[in-house]
């Protein structure tokens, strides 16, 4: 039997205090959310809605087909900048008219609605997402275009959205704008560029430049309406495809409109879905705190792959990495999951032929990543693990299956991108709130960074200050320790989201069917491999 068998105890006390260290962390990280939610806070809701208006979630909500689920992706990004956490933008997967979506809202309670560089940066992961994947894109528009005080970090990247949109377009991809607002200079080419634009009379505003800078600019004398509203692009500049009464018909056209892609999947359908033997719940008890000890990935896969089903390959070769044959939510994934925590050159060899094999039978692959990195020393180095390390980085860097990756533990130097960093771009990348993610471990960092200085003072004779470097050592652990914390990270959208480990199935098995929205096609063409 394939059936993974669980040796963990419920009752023991590292359990106990693995579950405590996670629940506290979740704890942390929902107050960081709560905050992306609130928008633009309490007043700023309040006086939206008076106007009439429904927020970016709720035009979402009633967007999205009955009790679906909608993945939200990045809703962390600007956590620890100076702007308002979620980047003033609400963005997610989710079903609309039977069909998966990617939905990219502007919070009009933020500012306005206006970019920011984290915005900007949200948005175009989106359009990565939406393009890798095949994802048809709804755009739920009301922004007031660029925070101008940011301006220089917006514009010229900026112009990366409006490519985007049409490359999606020229791929075949829908490209939908629901316009409830203003939408202006720039951003008026956002609905200029999509295929489908819908716009609600008396709300959108769409023009190059408003009134005060026509009258500035030219000296002609306009009004709101006659310069952009939704009428006068329905029935003069053609620019509405659409004309709403109000926000709830213009979210019923655009479910119309969903309605009628006559759209398809093109990778493979899943197979029955049969649930794991053993409870989510437990996931909140497997990393042991701060990562002091190592942990069995297995424990992880048998609570998220189906009937807990796994068949391991190698098991008895380069054992600090586990890789194996599953499915989950119905859909065959091959699984890389660190074991031990460092590679050596049997693991990294191992992967790169499970890679080849993954590619071979069109299986996307899933890396679970708690790993320090590649092994060091001289032992190592003349037994060629800078090699065999390259020849796994090889493996996933030319891989054309999808790769989604979940960083549950450490996640440091050259392992992160040989197990699919985000440089590497998977399809999606998750974090768990006990993720790590840095050149190095902190204490090492710091380590080297005091050694080498205590070296160079050596080197040229001078007298080396022990008690300031330890200040320093103590001051680089303490940065390096924060850095690599998954708030971080994900504020920094180096990440797709941090997930409560309980919801991990259903979070890879949301990312695996929209996966399938595109042909599944591995290949046999690799850099050349250093045997």
């Amino acid at each position: 039997m394939s059936v993974l068998r669980s040796t963990l105890d419920p009752a023991g006390p590292d359990v106990a205090a693995a579950r405590e260290s996670m629940l506290a962390a979740l704890e942390e990280i929902a107050a960081e959310t709560a905050k992306a939610v609130a928008g633009g806070g309490e007043q700023a809701v309040a006086r939206h809605q008076a106007r009439g208006k429904m927020t970016a979630r709720e035009r979402i909500e009633l967007l999205l087909d009955l009790d679906s689920p909608f993945l939200e992706l990045a809703a962390l990004a600007g956590y620890g900048s100076q702007f308002a956490v979620g980047g003033s933008v609400v963005a997610g997967i989710g079903v609309v008219s039977g069909v998966e979506c990617l939905l990219v809202a502007n919070d009009p309670t933020v500012k306005g609605g206006s970019s920011n560089p984290w915005s900007l940066r949200k948005t175009l992961r989106m359009h990565e997402i939406a393009l890798a994947n095949r994802l048809p894109l709804i755009a739920l528009v009301e922004s007031g275009g660029a925070d101008l005080p940011t301006q220089k970090d917006v514009f010229i990247p900026g112009g990366a959205v409006f490519r985007d949109l049409t490359r999606l377009s020229a791929k075949g991809i829908p490209t939908i704008a629901l316009v409830f607002g203003n939408s202006t200079a720039g951003g008026a080419y956002l609905p200029g560029m999509s295929d489908h634009v819908v716009m609600i009379e008396k709300r959108s505003k769409v023009f190059l430049a408003g009134p005060p800078l026509v009258k500035a600019a030219t000296g002609e004398e306009s009004d709101d309406e006659s310069l952009g509203g939704a009428e006068m692009h329905a029935r003069v500049s053609g620019l509405a495809d659409h004309y709403a009464a109000d926000e709830q018909d213009a979210i019923r056209i655009g479910r119309r409109i969903v309605a009628r892609l006559n759209w398809r999947k093109k990778g493979p359908s899943p197979a029955p879905v049969l649930k794991p033997r053993f409870p989510a719940e437990d996931l909140l008890s497997i990393v042991p705190p701060g990562l002091r000890s190592p942990f069995d990935p297995r424990e992880v896969i048998a609570r998220i792959v189906d009937d807990s089903d796994f068949d391991e390959v190698k098991p008895l070769y380069g054992t600090s990495l586990v890789t194996g044959w599953a499915r989950l939510h119905g859909y065959p994934v091959g699984i890389l999951a660190n074991a031990q925590g460092v590679l050596f050159s049997a693991e990294a060899q191992k992967a790169a032929q499970f890679i080849q094999l993954a590619n071979r039978s069109h299986t996307p692959l899933l890396f679970l990543h708690n790993t320090t990195g590649y092994m060091v020393g001289r032992e190592y180095e003349q037994g060629g693990i800078i090699k065999h390390g390259a020849m796994m980085i090889n493996a996933v860097s030319n891989s054309t299956v999808p790769h989604i990756s979940v960083l549950i533990g450490n996640s440091y130097g050259a392992g992160h991108y040989g197990m699919c960093g985000r440089a590497y771009e998977p399809r999606f990348v998750f974090s768990w709130p006990s993720a790590r993610s840095a050149v190095m471990g902190a204490q090492q960092l710091a380590d080297v960074t005091y050694l080498v200085s205590k070296a160079s003072a050596l080197a040229r004779g001078k007298p080396f200050d022990e008690d300031g470097a330890q200040v320093v050592r103590t001051m680089i652990e303490q940065q390096i320790t924060a850095e690599s914390m998954p708030l971080v990270l994900s504020g920094m959208v180096y990440d797709d989201g941090i997930i409560d480990p309980r919801d991990t199935r259903d979070v890879l098995g949301v990312a695996l069917s929209a996966i399938h929205s595109a042909p599944v096609e591995g290949t046999d063409a690799f850099g050349v491999f250093r045997m």
